[in-house]
C-alpha cells in the first residue's frame, strides 16, 4: 500500500499570468503557498485484474478506459497501470472550493501511482506531468501554478515563460498572524470560470500586467484589496452575495481580501488585525491555515514505514 499527502494551496497574487496565453508572451509570475490541508491518495494492489476507484462515488471496472474519474483514468493510463489496482483518493476540503483540488489529486495520484511502480519522481516532473495530463490530455482550460505549488510546496514565487518554470522561497513573516478563512457556503465549477478568463486574456494585458507587479512586493491587506478589485474585472468571479460578504469582512476590520482561487464561490480569504472582531461579524465557518512547506510526498508505504 502506498499513502501520498498532496497539500492544497493558497494564491495571493498573480493569478491569471500562469496561463500559456498570456506567459508566453508576457511572462507570467505568482506568489502563493502550499496550505496545511491536503488531499490523501491511496493505491494498493487487488487480487484480480480489476480496477476499483473510490472518491465520493465508487467504480469498479474491467477496463481501465471505463473509469469515469477523469484524473485517475488518465494518470494510470499515463504510468502505464491498466489492471488490478485500487485507487482511493480523501480531501480536508470541498472540491470545487478555489484551494487547487483539482491539481492535488493529480499531483497525488502521480506521485502514489510512480511509488507504486518504484519510481522517483522530483517535483519539477511531478508537476510537469500534472500540467501535461489536466491541459493537453484532458483539455482544462486551467493555468499551470496550481500543479507546482502542490508539487513543491512552501511559501513561493514562481516566474512562467517560454524557457520553463523557475521558482523560489519566500519569507512570509507574521502574515499568517493576520488571515482567516471562511468558508463561503458555496462550490463552483472553476472550469466555466476560467475558460471565460482564458478567451479574454487579449483584452485584459494591461490588467494582468498590473497585477504581476504584486507578486513582488510583501502581502499586506492593501495589496490583497487592490489585485481582488482588478481580479473582479477579469470575468464572472464575483456575485452579490460574495460581494456582500467581502464588504461585511471589511466594515468589521478586515484590510482586504479576495476569494480564493477562480472565484464564484468557495473560500473567503480576509487580512485584518483583528482577528477575534472578523470572526464574530462574518459567522462562517472558518478553516485554520499555515503554510505547508512540503510539497507532494509519501507518507506510508508498503512496508509500513513513515
Amino acid at each position: 500500500m502506498i499513502i501520498t499527502q498532496t497539500p492544497l494551496r493558497c494564491s495571493f497574487f498573480g493569478g491569471g499570468t500562469d496561463f500559456p496565453d498570456f506567459y508566453e508572451k508576457y511572462g507570467g509570475c505568482v506568489l502563493t503557498t502550499a496550505i496545511n490541508k491536503y488531499v490523501y491518495v491511496i493505491v494498493k494492489p487487488r487480487f484480480d485484474d480489476q480496477i476499483r476507484v473510490t472518491y465520493r462515488k465508487a467504480e469498479l471496472v474491467d477496463n481501465v478506459n471505463d473509469i469515469k474519474h477523469d484524473i485517475v483514468r488518465e494518470c494510470l493510463k499515463h504510468v502505464g497501470i491498466t489492471k488490478g489496482i485500487e485507487v482511493i483518493t480523501i480531501g480536508d476540503v470541498p472540491a470545487g472550493t478555489g484551494l487547487g483540488s483539482s491539481s492535488a489529486v493529480t499531483v497525488g495520484v502521480l506521485r502514489a501511482l510512480h511509488t507504486y511502480k518504484g519510481e522517483t519522481m522530483l517535483a519539477d516532473w511531478l508537476a510537469e506531468e500534472a500540467c501535461y495530463i489536466e491541459r493537453e490530455v484532458l483539455g482544462k482550460t486551467i493555468g499551470i501554478q496550481d500543479q507546482y505549488i502542490s508539487a513543491y510546496g512552501g511559501f513561493r514565487f514562481f516566474g512562467f515563460d517560454n524557457e520553463g518554470v523557475t521558482t523560489k522561497k519566500v519569507d512570509y513573516g507574521d502574515l499568517f498572524d493576520h488571515l482567516l478563512m471562511f468558508y463561503t457556503g458555496v462550490t463552483r465549477e472553476a472550469d466555466k470560470i476560467l475558460k471565460v478568463q482564458s478567451k479574454n486574456v487579449s483584452k485584459n494585458i494591461k490588467v494582468l500586467q498590473e497585477m504581476k507587479k504584486f507578486t513582488h512586493k510583501k502581502v499586506t491587506g492593501e495589496l490583497l484589496n487592490k489585485s481582488w478589485e482588478l481580479k473582479k474585472t477579469l470575468g464572472p468571479i464575483s456575485n452579490p452575495k460574495l460581494d456582500k460578504l467581502y464588504t461585511k469582512a471589511l466594515k468589521a476590520g478586515a484590510i482586504g481580501g479576495k476569494i480564493l482561487g477562480a472565484g464564484g464561490g468557495g473560500f473567503l480569504l480576509v487580512y485584518t488585525n483583528d482577528k477575534e472582531k472578523v470572526r464574530k461579524a462574518m459567522k462562517l465557518t472558518e478553516i485554520p491555515i499555515e503554510s505547508e512547506p512540503d510539497g507532494s510526498k509519501v507518507i506510508f508505504n508498503n512496508e509500513g514505514t513513515y
